[in-house]
């Protein structure tokens, strides 16, 4: 598959949140106003000490009354007739003001009310009793402070409780505790499109024009239903990944023209047990509010497991099996469900529940392959546009290239090779950079400050002349076109290969293979008389490929035609294998028959043309990479020449 540049998609989002209610700010100005009434209610004062009350203020006589407040603190009230008299005149005056300012011109803190009523009468001690200050005892309450206390704390209760309610009132992707069972589904909808549109697909046409004809029944059903015809309640897209499943639906979105939800599998399920069913039943509600329009659900697999499969080892219910029933019932229950239809994505259609997957439920499944040639090159076309290229560069070959490769791979190679462009201040892409790119994404990124022993290079080099040599010699292997022994990612060497796009491999082509699989570590044994652990990748890679000849393809004559290969996937599920212990044996044994067999195949052959072995290993060292033409000077020409399309096997 194949697409522009991405670009932000904004779906329709929650309503943005509201500011403070009236009911806040007048509880607000109200706490303000109080306090500020409160505080002009107090008098300044200034604080005092004991012994200034005793040493200037009871001698002269300047006490009018003396109030303590709560047993706490006492206010000193002064005679109007000392006003102009210092220190009193700055309190009773303060600044240039004429007029007397009530009292309590200080405050006094007095610890205990016993000490103070003892100091205060040794202090005037010979005094007439007449003459003597008034002590009054009150009793002040801060009614303000009462107020605040409980009102604090329920303003508080109030805010976060409006916070709560607006957030669980945004609906889809809320996050209070309320918006757990919502749907998290984003709805493109008239104003909000997705910008990408079939005219940014390339490569599917036929998957293409099943989901076109979906929009249509949106867009006139009359042409459809005037023949009896029903719309599809389901549409699921199964392919491997990057063949453009999801990128298929968003420019199902974006040329629809009804609501279109979009959600991925995995939002539906929390850890809260029922969220998953809640979420459900809340989407198709909101669907049925809008029909006609589409649900999306990218990687339904996620939800869509078979029933009883992860229970097997909890032996517990699972939160995802009654999502799935929930969606069962939303897509073909009692209710019924006009006018909305269900598109669905995965790479693991093996894994789906079969109730899934009935018509009824998914009446339409769109199967996504890997593009072919003609279809790359589309592919090609379309990531190409908003890149600075050369004139020279040939759209055919680099989709002859790239067999294998995915849309997303072909989007990948077009990136790499713009970035190495730019890394080399070019002004263009070449052609040369979208070799390098390639040789970037299959073998990776060349390591040339890897140092590398000279024993351990000769090793490797005639590791990889041994592939070469077996590679070119039998017919049914796909034939090199480039060998290096320069060091990419982790391997220390590579070979690229030239795949044909074959559906059918003969069995004789999976015996050849593997002697050109085994060939690096056959060379070493032959050149050095010990063998090396660099065949590490060459041996994961033959023991699989003979383990399906023999257990899946039925190649084996001893076994038969018989194959325990599980289309459905649910032998990953299973304690035991589908076959028995005896019949165990017999694979392994016809398994290491085989390796065995190839193994010395690869070393015959390397005997018999050792001298090309070591010429080929010694241009090796010389020049760490070999191309075609270099293999053809010393090993001639080759008998099935195929296309040039590199893919690697590294060492």
């Amino acid at each position: 598959m194949a697409a522009t540049p991405s670009q932000k998609e904004t779906p329709n989002s929650t309503p943005p949140a509201t500011g403070p209610t009236l009911l806040t700010y007048l509880l607000l100005i109200g706490v303000i106003v109080l306090f500020t009434i409160y505080k002009a209610d107090i008098a300044p004062r200034k604080t005092t000490s004991w012994l200034e009350v005793e040493k200037d203020m009871l001698p002269k006589k300047a006490i009018a009354k003396i109030e303590v407040i709560n047993n706490e603190e006492a206010d000193i009230y002064i005679k109007e007739a000392f006003a102009d008299t210092p220190p009193f005149n700055e309190e009773m005056k303060p600044g240039k003001s004429k007029a007397v300012m009530p009292g309590p011109q200080y405050t006094l803190t007095i610890g205990s009310v016993e000490t103070f009523e003892r100091k205060l009468e040794e202090a005037q001690k010979g005094t007439p009793l007449d003459q003597q200050i008034d002590v009054v005892y009150v009793k002040r309450e801060n009614w303000l402070s009462k107020i605040l206390v409980w009102l604090f704390p329920l303003l508080l209760f109030l805010l976060f409780w409006r916070y709560l309610l607006r957030a669980g009132a945004g609906g889809a992707g809320g996050t209070s505790i309320f918006s757990f069972g919502k749907s998290k589904a984003m709805l493109f909808d008239k104003g909000r499109k997705s910008k990408i549109t079939f005219a940014d697909v390339a490569g599917l046409e036929e998957a293409s024009m099943e989901v076109k004809e979906v929009v249509d029944f949106l867009r006139s059903p009359e042409a459809f239903t005037k023949l009896g015809a029903k719309i599809p309640k389901g549409v699921i897209l199964v392919g491997p990944p990057g063949t453009g499943k999801t990128l298929l639906a968003k420019a199902m979105a974006g040329e629809a023209q009804v609501p279109f939800f979009s959600m991925s599998g995995s939002e539906f399920v929390e850890m809260f047990v029922g969220v998953g069913a809640s979420r459900v039943r809340d989407l198709f509600k909101q669907a049925k509010d809008k029909a006609p329009c589409i649900i999306f659900i990218d990687e339904i697999d996620s939800i869509g497991q078979s029933r009883g499969m992860n229970t097997i080892y909890s032996g517990s219910n699972d939160e995802r099996e009654s999502t799935l029933n929930q969606l069962l019932t939303e897509m073909d229950g009692f209710e019924t469900n006009s006018g909305v239809i269900v598109l669905a994505a995965t790479n693991r259609a093996d894994l789906l529940d079969p109730a899934l997957l009935r018509p009824g439920r998914f009446d339409r499944h769109i199967y996504l392959e890997l593009p072919n040639i003609r279809e790359r090159e589309e592919i090609f076309k379309v990531h190409l546009r908003p890149l600075k290229t050369d004139d020279t560069l040939d759209v055919a070959f680099l989709a002859a290239q790239t067999p294998g490769f995915s849309g997303a791979d072909i989007a990948n190679v077009c990136n790499e090779a713009a970035l190495i462009a730019a890394r080399r201040k070019r002004e263009s892409i070449n052609r040369q950079d979208f070799m390098d790119a390639l040789d970037r994404i299959v073998a990776g990124l060349e390591r040339k400050s890897r140092i590398i022993a000279p024993e351990e290079k000769k090793i490797i080099a005639y590791h990889e002349a041994g592939h070469a040599l077996v590679s070119w010699l039998l017919k049914h292997v796909d034939p090199l076109i480039k060998v290096s022994i320069i060091p990419r990612g982790k391997a220390l060497g590579a070979a690229w290969y030239l795949p044909e796009e074959r559906q059918l491999k003969s069995a004789t082509a999976f015996t050849e293979h593997l002697s050109a699989m085994l060939a690096g570590r056959a060379a070493e044994e032959i050149t050095f008389g010990e063998i090396t652990s660099g065949a590490l990748d060459d041996l994961e890679k033959a023991t699989k490929e003979a383990y399906m000849m023999v257990a899946y393809y039925g190649f084996d004559k001893k076994i038969g035609n018989i194959s325990f290969y599980d289309s459905t996937g649910q032998q990953d599920t299973r304690l035991s294998k589908p076959y028995s212990e005896e019949t165990g044996k017999m694979i392994d044994a016809e398994v290491i028959k085989l390796l065995n067999e190839a193994y010395l195949k690869a070393k015959e052959l390397l005997s018999r043309h050792q001298e090309q072995l070591i010429k080929l290993a010694e241009l090796l060292l010389q020049k760490e990479v070999v191309f075609k033409e270099d293999l053809e000077a010393i090993l001639g020409k080759r008998l099935t020449p195929a296309r040039e399309t590199p893919v690697a096997g590294v060492l």
